[in-house]
């Protein structure tokens, strides 16, 4: 026998082997690999040795948009400050939190694991602040509102690859739309039977209407999005603490009582009450106590950190150059600049069938929510980019 044929069959065996292992270790509302469904039929993987949402995981990981997350802002930009938190970093974070949480409950953490690291990356340059910049420029040309968890969806599905994307499975790409971190709930139970084009009519839905409510289709979307708020709402108490804006001590004291006043703590209480909470039911929860102290801790800090001015101190300068941004690629478009940086650094090579599916207006969009900062700023007038 050849060598590759003992390879090819013992992969196989592996294959099986771990197939069976899902069945007999998670839970039977967890999401087994298998069941893992894709827009497209690939007779590569159906036929590979790799499960379903692992595979997601390394699609996810070597996505283009990925590796921009390195300098896509949190909630604290242009501070010069070698440990305040980024985007990149706020995603490992919850991926390693819904793993946790998931370990324990007996769900899939390959699926766990690709929702958590795909689940912010159509978010735009300059955070929640950038989104709703691009959102009110969307609506006034005529494409709808702009949400970070839609784009993320459009991103891996429409624009990777030059616009073939990645073909994930529907269960990944159903998590991290259905993200929606700053929702508050206390349980999530998810909505399950979901298709593809439920999917596009829930994309739809969200940009006629940002408040249309979304659940995930599985267990293993409810936990992370729980685990998004997890991991940034005691990081960016810490990240506040190292700027100055506020003290420890200002932490409401019911809150402190229950949760404790550092990173550690909150993460630590918070885990430990939804494992505790959820193991064995068919959906995911905090206690009402705790739901309720992480309530106000999420009003505490919109009201003395993502509300403060002095991160806001660039605010109006930045809605400034979104704006120039924006009309200045759609006149690119409109009259074929093909100078200009949209045709050389993104639409150059790309396929004809999202040229075609897309208005300018949309490319236009995809262009600026996929820019870092810092690309973001070199792409502006000099004279006009803010003086740090």
């Amino acid at each position: 026998m050849k060598s590759n044929e003992f390879s090819g069959q013992g992969l196989d065996v592996i294959r099986v082997a771990l197939k069976q292992r899902e069945k007999e270790i998670l839970s039977p509302i967890a999401t087994l690999s298998t069941e893992g469904v894709r827009r497209h039929s690939d007779q590569r993987l159906e036929k590979g040795y790799r499960q379903a949402f692992s595979v997601d995981v390394d699609r996810i990981l070597h996505s283009r948009a990925y590796t921009r997350y390195i300098d896509k802002t949190q909630v604290f930009y242009l501070i010069h400050h070698d440990h305040i938190t980024h985007r990149v970093l706020h995603v490992q974070l919850a991926s390693k939190i819904a793993r946790t949480i998931g370990r324990y409950l007996g769900l899939n953490e390959d699926l766990i694991e690709a929702i958590a690291l795909g689940h912010d990356i159509g978010h735009t340059p300059f955070g929640h602040d950038g989104e709703r910049f691009l959102s009110d420029l969307c609506r006034a040309n005529g494409i709808g509102y702009f949400l970070h968890n839609v784009q993320s969806v459009q991103f891996l599905d429409k624009v990777e690859r030059k616009g073939k994307g990645w073909n994930l499975c529907l269960q990944t790409l159903d998590g991290i739309l259905c993200h929606d971190g700053e929702i508050h709930n206390q349980a999530l139970k998810p909505h399950r039977g979901k298709t593809f084009e439920m999917l596009e009519q829930d994309m739809s839905a969200k940009m006629k209407n940002p408040a249309t409510t979304l659940i995930p289709m599985t267990l293993e979307g409810c936990v992370v999005r729980m685990a998004d708020t997890i991991s940034y709402i005691g990081r960016d108490i810490e990240d506040a603490i190292r700027l100055n804006m506020i003290q420890r001590s200002d932490l409401p004291k019911d809150c402190v009582d229950v949760l404790g006043n550092t990173n550690g703590t909150i993460v630590y209480h918070l885990v430990t009450d939804i494992i505790r909470n959820s193991f064995r039911r068919s959906h995911v929860t905090f206690s009402s106590d705790v739901s309720e102290a992480l309530k106000k801790l999420k009003d505490f800090n919109l009201e003395h950190i993502y509300m403060n001015p002095k991160i806001k101190v660039h605010k109006d300068t930045i809605k400034t150059l979104f704006g120039i941004l924006f009309e200045t690629y759609l006149e690119d478009i409109e009259t074929n600049n093909r100078s200009s940086v949209i045709f050389k650094g993104f639409l150059e090579d790309m396929s004809e069938d999202y040229i075609h599916q897309h208005s300018k207006e949309e490319i236009v969009r995809d262009f600026i929510a996929g820019m870092t900062d810092q690309y973001f700023l070199r792409q502006c007038p000099q004279d006009l980019r803010p003086h740090l």
